[in-house]
């Protein structure tokens, strides 16, 4: 099969990789479509230590095969990147996202779904509804990653809410705080994007200056999400958060170059969240009751073969969802 792989020699497009065989217990998985995630991108840079495979985690796909799973041959699916072993302390209380043995789609350990084929456990898989498009539920792995923000951090329609980021992620975060009612004000670097969450969901937004932080850091937020993938954007975040507050971070970076004042997050007493993967089942409703608008976030279609391409598409600044058609 043809695959985007990362190599030590940097990313490159295979044109005859071995086909991925499904065990019993996994589906083979034809894919359709993929996204490009601002994770694939960090990878390339050297995140996650050195993830060497074909890239790729966002994904929708046909089943061709599952040996011992047969009724899901034929089903339009959607699939949870992380695998567990199922059978340390950590898998056994429910928290197999987190087991120290994971594999994860793409990221590590496991081949990832920019590839004409892909397996993943059975257990990972969620139909697809026939009311949401391939161009739409490609986009449920990162808008269940929105998500686990409302898992995690109760958000009530008083709550004072400020996200920092308006992009690939920020902007379905947007989209899913708004659906809280909560007074959420949105700090962003571009203002397409920006003018597009006032039009959906009449969020109150503002350009990222140091004069709209000042504005914001007066009114300090209960709840603010950082979803910037930048360190000055998790500085941005820190300081518009109240004493007391709540900080939930959705950004990962390359290397270890976040500098953070731990001694001030304990004399304000705020409360530093970490979020990361989150639940595809409200995802796939979301989308097929039009909560969520996805649609006008794809600004580019490239097939397999031109993935460097789209690669170099996504990296580029304010450019929100590439994808990608095995």
């Amino acid at each position: 099969m043809r695959a985007l792989s990362l190599t030590d020699r940097g990313p490159i497009v295979e044109a005859a990789r071995a086909n991925p065989s499904a065990q019993v217990g996994d589906a083979l998985i034809r894919v359709r479509l993929v996204g490009i995630c601002s994770t694939d991108l960090e990878l390339i840079q050297g995140y996650k230590g050195g993830f060497r495979g074909v890239l790729g985690h966002e994904f929708v796909g046909e089943v061709m095969a599952a040996p011992g799973a047969t009724e899901w041959v034929g089903k339009r699916v959607v699939g949870e990147i992380n695998i567990g072993c199922g059978e340390c302390s950590l898998c056994r209380r429910g928290l197999g996202k987190h087991c120290r043995q994971r594999l994860c789609l793409g990221i590590l350990g496991k081949d990832g779904a920019l590839a004409e084929f892909v397996t993943l456990p059975v257990a990972n898989l969620h139909v697809v509804p026939d009311e949401v498009g391939d161009e739409q539920a490609v986009f449920v792995e990162p808008l269940a990653a929105a998500l686990e923000i409302l898992e995690q951090v109760h958000i009530e329609p008083s709550t004072r809410v400020y996200l920092v980021g308006d992009g690939r992620l920020g902007m379905l975060i947007a989209q899913v705080l708004a659906l809280t009612g909560c007074d959420l004000t949105i700090l962003g670097r571009h203002a397409a994007h920006l003018a597009l969450l006032e039009q959906w969901h009449g969020s109150k937004t503002l350009i990222s200056t140091p004069e709209a932080e000042t504005l914001l850091a007066a009114e300090a937020a209960d709840v603010v999400v950082e979803a910037t993938g930048s360190p000055s954007g998790f500085a941005a975040a820190r300081r518009l958060v109240r004493p007391g507050g709540t900080l939930v971070l959705k950004s990962t970076f390359a290397g270890d170059s976040l500098p953070v004042d731990l001694s001030g997050l304990v004399v304000d007493e705020v409360m530093v969240v970490g979020s990361r993967c989150g639940p595809f089942a409200p995802a796939l409703r979301l989308l097929a009751n039009g909560s969520v608008q996805v649609l006008p976030m794809i600004e580019a279609r490239y097939p397999l073969d031109e993935a460097m391409a789209a690669l170099a598409h996504a990296g580029q600044r304010g450019v929100l969802k590439v994808l990608v058609e095995p």
